[in-house]
């Protein structure tokens, strides 16, 4: 969408060109057609994605996720924080922290976020992330998230293997 808005401004600043260098108007009116043009268009792109509207929420309740190399339907999680707040911290007791401080298993951490997460988890839905190890993750400060709680899920697969 925001290629087509892209495309519809250069095509202003285009016209806005022949209407500087002559003296026809429907140059200056086309650039100001396109201008509003890509306007409407980011307006409704606005609306469709705007928080609480039923069709997008509609389209995120049943979402697939893999966790420990299954294919599980993941509903829409009532205690999951609205996207703009943060998750909780995992608790993690000391054991747990030790085992984790040597883990190379990868984890999800978004830029400018103090949790790291399983790649299932539905609070990362969408949202772009990077793969670190555990160990990595620790060693920067990254905290766990309570929703997808990967300590207790790496430390349990570290234990059975």
């Amino acid at each position: 969408m925001l290629f087509v808005v892209l495309l519809l401004v250069l095509a202003a600043l285009g016209l806005l060109v022949p209407a500087l260098t002559t003296s026809n108007t429907i140059w200056a009116w086309s650039s100001v057609g396109a201008s509003v043009l890509a306007a409407l268009v980011l307006a409704w792109d606005w609306w469709r994605r705007r928080p609480g509207d039923p069709a997008a929420d509609a389209q995120s309740v049943d979402q697939l996720a893999v966790a420990d190399d299954q294919r599980v339907v993941v509903s829409a999680v009532a205690d999951t924080p609205p996207a703009d707040e943060e998750p909780p911290e995992e608790d993690t007791d000391a054991a747990d922290l030790l085992v984790v401080a040597d883990l190379v298993d990868e984890v999800r951490v978004l830029d400018e976020r103090p949790r790291y997460h399983l790649s299932s988890c539905s609070w990362l839905a969408g949202r772009p992330s990077l793969g670190l190890p555990a160990q990595e993750a620790r060693q920067l400060q990254f905290t766990p998230c309570a929703v997808c709680t990967p300590d207790a899920v790496l430390v349990r697969k570290s234990r059975s293997a």
